[in-house]
This record gives structure tokens, C-alpha cells and sequence, in this order.
């Protein structure tokens, strides 16, 4: 037993050596400026993350292609990167007022600019984490192309394999929409490619493509393994860069300034900023929706539960409702706030005093005290949270005038990796524990299990863990942080940066109320631990719909005092 355990232990210890080399590594590429994928530097990341072996990225050290893997990360990635030789990260640089378009990734919130056939820009206003989360897919994508072109290049002459060469006619015929026939032609070639079986293939193909592109997954496999090919016969190296500026700009807060800024300047405009503050961290239609959406659609769901309506209100085809709780909301002191300092985090902020609560969950109102204003911000990323609550926190300055904010409480809900439950499942945090530092940060959370107990959902305490990045945790990781003294129950990105902010505006800068109320609620997105429930198995669904609406009920009647 006790070999068993030390072996386990060393595991942990080689994964977690793994994700410091891949970090310093990164950061050290940062500060250098560029790099050459397949060149030495490469040549560390790709080794670095084989070793690692993250459960996100599955059969990454196989000889087979690993596809649900692919989807996860393409999905993440601008349009078209397949095809660069030439990938540059910048600052917000200015691309948003040329002709260029930009790109947006179905899952990640970042602007990319196609520059020209080779060149692919992508802009990061996120800080740190943004970079690790685009060079690790990356990296992913590297490894995969390789093994596209180790297994389609026979010998070191350049001949091909039949199938290869098939691919290659169907993929540069441009044909918009192929037949029932020559796409089955094609998984047939592309699976061989792969090492995956026809059946494989023909049941992700759909995942990748869309209505302008449906066959882009033979797209994606032909650029990935055409660059690999072209660079193993003496062609032209893809080329990663870090643009000067960006280089110069990181770690020195310019967005969330703005960004912070904006808010406060808003507050002030509308005679908010002096009165009781409560931030949370959520999504821009759970707090909305919880206050509004009974008393806006009482005729349609008459007789039904709450968390029905929310789930209706969830799927897709809904948009007239959504638009008139929003338009409810409006009227009833909700401002919107689109971003535009290049943070991509929205804000709502609700004046309490101006919402009749009539017909609401909380028909009456806030109890006792002044009126508080909330302010609702979207998800930050990574790092980029102590950016954020960072400014946030710090007092309006303007002229030679100081204001400072009377913050109540910061409560963040949001999603994250479960090591103990299932999808749907809540956590209740008593510390953050920052992956790869000494930082621990324990703290009183106001919302307690017991509250959120007894509505037929699954909730646990204990630390979670800060991960520099979700798609780099690997099993042997995990399990040491569950089942060691730390206990770790779940893993997010954003819980020490948060709480970091928090505890240096309040315990140290003393810009906040000392006592301020600290709330950390999140409903697992995923079980890292659980072959078949990682991120990269899909999303949610309507799972997730009930534990976001009771962790933010419970939120807001704290808030209110209701009980």
C-alpha cells in the first residue's frame, strides 16, 4: 500500500514538474519575442505536455489522433489558424479601425485578425493566462500535425500515401458541400490519416463544421498535416511572435483601469457612487433573470416551478422572452454596461431602489438600510480577475478628488472542475489554493452547504485549487490534491486572484471595508477524474441551468437580508 501511495506521489510530483517547466518555458518564449514551433523551444513544450499528458487533451501521446480533443481546441482557436505558417499575439493594437475582420472563436472571447494567407493575428487583453491558454492549444494542435505527418510521409523523399493524396484533391477542389458519397470517400481516406476508425470520425465530423463550412474537419486535418509535411521536406518553419507591445504592456493593468474606470465614472453619472456596493461575478442573464423573469413571463409558465422557467429560458429559440426581461429590467434601474476597454467583461449594475419588486421572488424588496447597488460583472479569465476586482476596489479619482467605494460584498459564482461529484453538482469553497506558488487564501465564505442543501442537488465543502490552466491537468495532479491533507474538492481558474484583490484592498491597502463579505459558490462544469466527463465530452446542457440559478438566489436574498 505504502509503494502504491509513493508511486502515486511521484506521479503528482512529475505532473506537477511537467506544468512548471511547460510555464517557464512560456514565459521565457514571452520575453525572447518569438519562437519556432518545431525548433528547440518547440521541441520543450511539445515534450513537456506529452509528459503531462492532460486528461482534456486524451490520446495526446498515442499514435492515433485524439478528437475530441481537436474539437475542444479548434473551438477555442480563430478560423483559419490551421492554415498560418505565422501566428503573432498582440495588444490591442488597433486592428478593430482597419478593414481587417475580426475573428472570434466560438469559445473564447478574443478578437484575431487574418492578415493574409499565412499570417494569423490574435489579440490578448486578458493578461497572462490568455497566452497560456492559446500557446498549450497550440502546442496541442503542434503534437497533433505531427502525427498527421509522420503517418501520410513514407519516406524522407516526400512520397505520400494514396490516402494523403486523395485527401489533398478533395480538400483543394473547393467544392462548397461535398455528396453523401465523396464525404464518405473522405472520412474513409482521413480516418486512415488519423489512425481512427471510420465510425470515429463520421460521428465528431459534424461537431467541427458549420453552415457556411460543413466538411472544414478535412480542412483542418489537410492544413495541419500539409505545414508539418512542408516543414519536414526544408520548407518555411510556422513561426509563433509576441508583439513589442504586448510584451511591454503586460502585467500593468491597462484594461481593467479602463475598464474599472468606465464603471465608476457611470456610478458617479447616475448618483450611485457613494451608496452600498455589492459586486458579483456571474453571467449577464442569471441575476437579471432571477429578479425579473417571474413577474415578466407569469401568463406563460403560470403553475410552473422557477427553475423550469429558467431552463425554457436557457434554450435556444427563446430570444423574444429574453428581450423582454431585459427590456423589464431597463425600466426598473438596470444599466448595461458592453465593454469597451478589451477586457470583454460586460457589466450590469442594478439601482435596488428603483425596482418594483412586485411580482418578483423578492416582492419585498431589500430589508433594512440604505438601498445597495449592484454591480454584475461577466466571467473574467484566468489572471486577468485580479486585474479586474483589482481597479475595481481602488477609489474613483478624479480631478484631485478620492471617492471611496463602500463595497458590502463580493460574491463570485461560476463554473468549475469537480474531483469528488458530478456535472451539476455545487462546491462550496473554504480556501483557494494557487497552483504552482505558496499562495493559500482561506477565508470566512458567507455562503454556507446548509443553504444550498435540500433542493436535490449534490453540494460539498473544502479548498479548491487555482490551476494555471484547465486543459493541463492530468489525473495523477488531481487525484494528490483530492486525496492528500489538502482535500481539494475542485479546480477553477479564477479563486486566488480573486480573493488576492480582496484581501489586499481590504486587509492592506484598507481602500474597502476591512470586514467586507466574501461569497464563492460554483457548479461543477466537468469531473477531471472521470474518463468520458472532462470539458473536452461536451457541454452542460440544461445540467447546469438549476445550480446557477439557486447559488444566485441565494446570493441575492443575502444581499436583500431575506431569509
Amino acid at each position: 500500500m505504502q509503494g502504491i501511495k509513493n508511486t502515486s506521489r511521484s506521479k503528482a510530483q512529475e505532473s506537477s514538474a511537467a506544468i512548471e517547466r511547460l510555464y517557464i518555458t512560456m514565459r521565457h518564449l514571452l520575453n525572447r519575442g518569438f519562437y519556432k514551433p518545431m525548433g528547440v523551444s518547440g521541441d520543450t513544450l511539445r515534450e513537456a505536455l506529452l509528459l503531462l499528458r492532460p486528461e482534456i487533451y486524451g490520446s495526446i501521446a498515442e499514435e492515433k489522433a485524439e478528437l475530441n480533443g481537436l474539437l475542444y481546441v479548434i473551438e477555442r482557436l480563430p478560423i483559419g489558424i490551421e492554415q498560418c505558417r505565422f501566428i503573432s499575439l498582440t495588444s490591442d493594437e488597433g486592428y478593430s479601425k482597419s478593414h481587417f475582420k475580426a475573428i472570434v472563436p466560438p469559445k473564447r472571447r478574443r478578437n484575431c485578425y487574418r492578415i493574409d494567407d499565412e499570417q494569423m493575428n490574435v489579440e490578448i487583453t486578458r493578461g497572462r493566462s490568455d497566452i497560456y491558454d492559446i500557446l498549450t492549444h497550440l502546442t496541442f494542435i503542434f503534437i497533433e500535425s505531427h502525427k498527421i505527418k509522420d503517418r501520410v510521409l513514407i519516406d524522407d523523399n516526400g512520397e505520400i500515401t494514396h490516402d494523403w493524396f486523395r485527401l489533398e484533391q478533395i480538400v483543394l477542389q473547393k467544392k462548397k458541400k461535398l455528396t453523401l458519397e465523396e464525404r464518405e470517400k473522405a472520412i474513409s481516406h482521413v480516418s486512415s490519416v488519423l489512425g481512427r476508425t471510420f465510425s470515429e470520425v463520421l460521428d465528431i465530423y459534424d461537431a467541427f463544421g458549420s453552415a457556411e463550412m460543413p466538411d472544414r474537419f478535412l480542412h483542418i486535418i489537410y492544413w495541419l498535416g500539409k505545414l508539418a509535411i512542408d516543414e519536414a521536406m526544408g520548407g518555411a518553419k510556422r513561426t509563433i511572435t509576441f508583439s513589442p507591445i504586448l510584451r511591454e504592456r503586460l502585467g500593468h493593468h491597462i484594461h481593467g483601469e479602463i475598464w474599472a474606470n468606465n464603471i465608476k465614472t457611470i456610478l458617479k453619472q447616475n448618483g450611485l457612487l457613494e451608496r452600498p456596493i455589492h459586486i458579483i461575478s456571474a453571467n449577464m442573464h442569471s441575476v437579471m433573470n432571477s429578479i425579473f423573469a417571474e413577474k415578466v413571463l407569469s401568463k406563460e409558465f403560470k403553475g410552473k416551478p422557477d427553475y423550469f422557467i429558467y431552463e425554457e429560458l436557457s434554450k435556444t429559440g427563446n430570444g423574444e422572452q429574453r428581450a423582454r426581461i431585459e427590456e423589464e429590467a431597463l425600466k426598473n434601474g438596470m444599466i448595461f454596461i458592453p465593454d469597451t476597454s478589451g477586457t470583454n467583461i460586460d457589466v450590469q449594475i442594478f439601482d435596488t431602489a428603483a425596482i418594483d419588486f412586485t411580482g418578483t421572488p423578492f416582492k419585498n424588496g431589500v430589508q433594512g438600510g440604505v438601498k445597495p447597488v449592484l454591480i454584475v460583472m461577466d466571467y473574467a479569465f484566468g489572471e486577468q480577475a485580479y486585474e479586474t476586482i483589482d481597479e475595481l476596489l481602488k477609489p474613483f479619482k478624479e480631478h484631485k478628488s478620492k471617492t471611496f467605494l463602500d463595497i458590502e460584498s463580493v460574491s463570485i459564482m461560476g463554473k468549475a472542475g469537480i474531483l469528488e461529484g458530478n456535472k451539476g453538482d455545487i462546491m462550496i469553497p473554504s480556501a483557494h489554493i494557487n497552483e504552482g506558488t505558496g499562495d493559500n487564501y482561506p477565508f470566512e465564505n458567507e455562503l454556507k452547504a446548509a443553504l444550498l442543501e435540500g433542493h436535490g442537488i449534490p453540494v460539498y465543502t473544502g479548498a479548491m485549487v487555482t490551476v494555471l490552466g484547465t486543459s493541463l491537468q492530468n489525473r495523477d495532479l488531481l487525484k494528490f490534491f483530492n486525496e492528500s491533507t489538502w482535500g481539494v474538492i475542485g479546480l477553477e481558474m479564477e479563486g486566488a486572484y480573486y480573493q488576492k484583490a480582496i484581501q489586499s484592498a481590504s486587509k492592506i491597502r484598507r481602500s474597502i471595508n476591512p470586514d467586507v463579505k466574501v461569497r464563492y459558490a460554483y457548479y461543477a462544469s466537468d469531473n477531471p477524474l472521470e474518463t468520458g466527463s472532462t470539458l473536452a465530452s461536451g457541454g452542460l446542457g440544461t445540467t447546469g441551468v438549476k445550480p446557477t440559478y439557486l447559488i444566485t438566489i441565494k446570493i441575492l436574498e443575502q444581499i436583500f437580508n431575506v431569509r
